[in-house]
Formats: C-alpha cells, structure tokens, sequence
C-alpha cells in the first residue's frame, strides 16, 4: 500500500473519532474527496487504539463488507466509542491516542488433520487467525504473536477468547481460517 494511501487513511480514522466526539455523528465522505479507487476495494479492517501503548481499543471486521475506507470510517469510532471492554474515549485523551490500521487479507480456511499438523501451518507473525465452532469464533490479529509467541499458549488464549476451552484446537470439529495484514500506524509517521 502506498505511503500516502496509509497516512489519508489514519487521518480519516483521526477525524472519524474526533467527528465523533464533537458531533456524534459519522464522518462523511465521497469518491470525490478520495479518488485513489483502492480507498473504494472491499476490504477487511481493524483499528486499534493505543495510549502509552496500552490497549485503548481494537475493533474490526475480519470479511470485507464495505469500502476500505468506510470500514475504517466504522471501525475506527466502534473502537473508540464502543468496545465493550473500555469506557468510550473522552476527548482529553484524542491528543495521545495512537491508532493502528491493520487491512487484512480475505481469509481462507486452513485444512488439517491433527492439532500438531495445525500448529505446523500456522506461521507467527504471519498469520491471523480465526477459529469458529458453532456460534463461537474469535480472532487474533498477527500482531498478537508478539505477547503470544508459544503456538499452544496463542491457541489456548484464542479459545478462551471464543468463550470455548483452551484445548478447543486440540478436539475435531474445529474450522481454522487464516489471513495476512499490511498494518501502519500514527507512530510510524510522526
């Protein structure tokens, strides 16, 4: 992605939360602001907030469903305003945020025929993944490699994570998928 292409899309992220908090309203925009039309692709996004880094917030969607940039747009106010782990962002706090984009590859399920060879594939700080098992599912972005860089410990946290036990990847049934992100953030280009 190029570089300019990152900086507009944090800067749209910025004024979606800072839109947010002075109108509580979305942030508009229109092909005629963003003509680069890979602003305008399908795409799959998280935004992550930190403060100090320290987790303030991360929500996003795993499948494209939207335009890149209006899914930024949404995610980006969803982790600031309403991730159900943090109290919404409070405007003193808009000046020492930092966010992080990730956009994510389109996810493919991963066959396998036993846990280990499900540990084999699986590549750190490659791969997100995503586990699902009736209506249970959660993902890590790759990005959680870094805290969690044991396979069992990243499997066992994940499905706690989907609110199943930790051996859930070690029992049949279990549908896998993988994907791959190009992230960047604010720090990156202060």
């Amino acid at each position: 992605m190029k570089t300019q292409l990152k900086k507009d899309l944090l800067k749209v992220a910025r004024d979606a939360i800072r839109n947010y908090l002075d109108r509580n309203e979305k942030l508009v925009v229109s092909e005629d602001d963003f003509l680069d039309p890979e602003f305008w692709d399908d795409r799959g996004t998280f935004v992550t907030l930190t403060i100090n880094e320290k987790l303030r917030g991360c929500i996003g969607t795993i499948t494209p469903v939207r335009p890149l940039i209006l899914d930024v747009i949404d995610n980006a106010i969803n982790a600031a305003f309403k991730d159900p782990r943090f109290y919404p962002l409070v405007r003193e706090e808009l000046s020492i945020v930092n966010i992080e984009l990730s956009i994510l590859t389109v996810p493919t399920r991963l066959k396998f025929s036993s846990p280990a060879e499900l540990l084999n594939k699986v590549r750190p700080n490659i791969d997100g993944v995503i586990i699902r098992r009736g209506p249970y599912q959660a993902t890590f972005l790759p990005q959680v490699w870094d805290e969690l860089p044991d396979k069992e410990a990243f499997f066992k946290h994940l499905c706690l994570k989907a609110g199943l036990s930790e051996d859930c990847f070690q029992i049949d049934g279990l549908e896998v998928y993988i994907y791959q992100v190009e992230s960047f953030s604010e720090e990156e280009f202060k």
